[in-house]
């Protein structure tokens, strides 16, 4: 696993004091000055990787003042300066000052309206979204109505590559992800690239993918690109609670803290004890844990994940995150509940609109593995039935590439990856420093989602 247990140590007060008030040139200089001293080497370690920290939080607050005003105006319908003006004087916008300049996050448009129903309703429609959001909604609403689950076929296709050529660098290195097999998904040996010698990981890597390099070509893109195949079922489970019971197997391996993120902490544990009171019915604890999630968690996109301490616990005390974290508390809680509890994630295989998506999954005797898709289910709020079917079922428009949060590549990258947990877009790095998100470019395609019962009746007509 990926060790980054440094991220429970604090830092100096007098660091965080020059952070919190936006000083961080200084900042930068206190730590400086802490490493050249004799230090713990877990200390050591945070406060170098807060040096790092510090370098990314510019890249994620990039927008001047006048940016976010034009963005932002380009998001929401009829916004006038005056409302703009208003917000940020009330603090609803996602900023910072940076040695003494204000400047707004990536995505703070974005998270304005996942906060505000009012902004929400008022946000241009991103169609291509739209579209893919009747089409997962059409099939939930003919599973709902009794439709069987269904196999589908899924064909697709990623694409990195950097967005100029690495300078002072031969070689190009490139970890793609790649569909594994694991409960609901099969997933096929058969995959195509234009690369002639590349490494695959192994089925019972917790992070599938696919390993490539090449020299560095000043003159082209040196993309790599890599098509796959794989096959996934739709998961409608039928429980009945009076039939559930302590499983016979160890699951040790998913009852276990794992640091920096899932983490029993004091807060945490007084709130799964709270969330299911005197329930002592695993599948029902579980629900109760799912409920107050989806019910009293926000959607809302992160920052990067090596910003934060501890997901899970930033989730239950500032009530919003996103499906990663979203899951990784479903995972913590029911873990102190003494429920196995696990991680799936990979992408959202609509074919409309493919995107990043992490999920969670927990253990039932008899039943075994059960789906929860947290984000997905407190989405869905203003429709009850929607909400109830993400907890123990799930829809087939998924891509499943990694079944272990923290897991390390195989073959392992020399240098920090850009998300350290969880790998849906790739990662690329020379043989002298890691290429980050923005210096990079990546194309997600869903080639081909065909239900196999269309597939067999095509067959029958011939």
């Amino acid at each position: 696993m990926i060790e980054m247990e440094f991220l429970s140590v604090s830092i100096p007060e007098d660091v965080l004091k020059a952070e919190h008030t936006g000083n961080y040139t200084e900042a930068e200089e206190l730590i400086n000055t802490y490493l050249e001293k004799k230090l713990p080497a877990i200390m050591r370690e945070r406060l170098e990787y807060e040096l790092y920290r510090i370098s990314r939080i510019k890249k994620n607050y990039c927008y001047s003042p006048a940016e976010a005003r034009a963005l932002l105006k380009e998001t929401v319908k009829d916004l006038t300066d005056n409302e703009f003006d208003s917000l940020l004087e009330k603090n609803r916008l996602d900023c910072l000052s940076f040695n003494g300049h204000l400047f707004f996050e990536k995505r703070f448009a974005d998270n304005l309206c996942f906060s505000d129903k009012a902004y929400k309703d008022r946000k241009i429609e991103d169609k291509k979204r739209e579209e893919g959001k009747q089409l997962l909604h059409k099939r939930l609403d003919e599973l709902l109505r009794g439709d069987s689950p269904k196999a589908y076929r899924v064909k697709g296709r990623i694409t990195k590559m950097p967005k100029t050529a690495p300078k002072e660098s031969r070689i190009l290195k490139c970890w793609l992800p790649l569909p594994k097999s694991d409960l609901q998904q099969r997933a096929s040996a058969w995959i195509k690239t234009d690369v002639s010698d590349f490494t695959v990981s192994r089925n019972n890597h917790p992070q599938r993918t696919f390993f490539a390099q090449k020299s560095v070509d000043p003159t082209s893109k040196n993309a790599f690109s890599v098509e796959f195949e794989y096959r996934i079922t739709e998961i409608i489970s039928n429980v009945d609670p009076d039939m559930v019971r302590l499983p016979k197997i160890n699951m040790d391996t998913f009852l276990e803290e794992q640091y920096p993120h899932i983490v029993f902490t004091p807060y945490l544990k007084k709130l799964a004890s709270e969330i299911v009171r005197d329930e002592i019915n695993p599948y029902l604890m579980a629900k109760r844990i799912y409920d107050w999630i989806t019910l009293n968690i926000n959607y809302s996109f992160m920052k990067e994940y090596k910003f934060y301490g501890n997901l899970p616990e930033y989730a239950a005390t500032n009530f919003k995150g996103d499906c990663g974290v979203q899951a990784l508390l479903f995972i913590t809680l029911c873990r102190i509940c003494r429920i196995p509890a696990r991680w799936q994630s990979g992408w959202y295989a609509n074919p409309v609109s493919p995107g990043n998506h992490d999920w969670a999954l927990f253990y039932c005797e008899p039943y075994g593995w059960l789906p929860v898709d947290c984000s997905f289910g407190g989405a869905r709020r203003d429709n009850e039935a929607y909400r109830e079917f993400y907890f123990g079922n799930l829809d087939a428009f998924r891509m499943i590439t990694t079944t272990g949060f923290m897991a390390p590549f195989f073959p392992e990258k020399a240098f920090m990856r850009n998300d350290p947990y969880d790998n849906q877009s790739g990662e690329m790095e020379t043989e002298k420093y890691a290429l980050e998100e923005e210096e990079t470019i990546h194309l997600k395609e869903i080639l081909e989602f065909t239900s196999l019962s269309d597939i067999n009746e095509r067959n029958d007509e011939r």
